[in-house]
């Protein structure tokens, strides 16, 4: 049996898992807000109900905003900024007295969809999350491509690919830099450009819902969304060339992506052909916990 936890902004997720992927729990509790030891003690919780479920001891296998450095082994990169600064991995495994193995939420989306998701028996498959943010994750055979630092499958963090004149030098992103894609293709980066084009303050789910009552307005925001989109995976496929990307996170649920998206990256990808399939997740929101439980397979 395998334990994962995915620890959330606003949820702790935990799921135990048969070896063929069987659910055999699951279970969750709000996440202490700010508050560090709070959250270990969490988490360790919901540890001891899984091991209880199992009636043995388990691993664990945790997914989390962020990553650990690799210079230092601290938290960084966590918009749950109680974590930022803590050797999380070794603070859990003090506490639980069990092993851990971690990886970010994106890189748990992709193993999961990789491993008996979307991307199953794809050689080479990148993990997206178009949420409150946009990461993303790559898994070679079923497996995470991991590298010296930590930052394997980070588009979002790159700049949007082939600007528009209006599109520079781009909105200023958590980071410090300005134009990066996640401030164009996360949920408040399409609710930003449609407030700047129209000035109605929609969320994104409200945005899709307008354009398919056929508001023209809505449908014309989704379609800038969809070139950007477009050209932001073409430069993914030019530098992985992966057989499969898996879309996940809350825009992952805009059925016309995944139809709209391949044709518009055709003229950037540097090919005369391209069979990279674009897919919606097969686990959903569920992806990122079964991803984690999966580290230990």
């Amino acid at each position: 049996m395998l334990a994962g936890v995915d620890l959330g902004g606003s949820k702790i997720e935990a799921i135990l898992l048969g070896g063929d992927g069987t659910e055999l729990l699951r279970t969750r509790c709000p996440t202490p807000a700010g508050d560090y030891p709070a959250t270990l003690k969490a988490i360790a919780a919901l540890h001891r109900q899984m091991e209880t479920r199992a009636g043995r001891q388990l691993p664990l296998g945790l997914g989390t905003p962020g990553s650990l450095s690799p210079a230092t082994g601290l938290m960084r990169n966590a918009n749950s900024t109680c974590l930022n600064g803590h050797n999380l991995k070794a603070d859990l495994e003090d506490l639980l007295n069990r092993p851990l193995r971690m990886a970010n939420d994106a890189d748990c989306f992709t193993l999961s969809e990789a491993v008996d998701g979307a991307g199953q028996g794809a050689p080479t498959a990148f993990g997206v999350i178009i949420g409150t943010g946009t990461g993303g994750g790559i898994a070679v055979h079923g497996h995470l491509l991991d590298g010296p630092n930590a930052i394997a499958g980070e588009w979002g963090h790159n700049p949007l690919p082939w600007p528009d004149r209006d599109e520079l030098p781009g909105p200023g992103c958590w980071c410090g830099k300005q134009g990066c894609i996640e401030t164009f293709l996360s949920g408040p980066g399409l609710a930003a450009e449609h407030q700047r084009r129209t000035g109605q303050a929609l969320a994104g789910p409200d945005i899709v819902a307008s354009a398919a009552e056929d508001d023209a307005l809505a449908r014309e925001t989704l379609a800038i969304y969809e070139h950007r989109l477009a050209r932001s995976l073409a430069g993914i496929i030019n530098i992985l060339d992966p057989h499969v990307i898996v879309l996940g996170g809350g825009l992952s649920g805009i059925e016309r992506l995944y139809e709209n998206v391949p044709r518009l990256w055709e003229p950037y990808v540097f090919s005369d052909v391209c069979t990279t399939r674009l897919l919606p997740p097969t686990h959903g929101d569920s992806s990122g916990v079964r991803g984690a439980a999966w580290l230990w397979r």
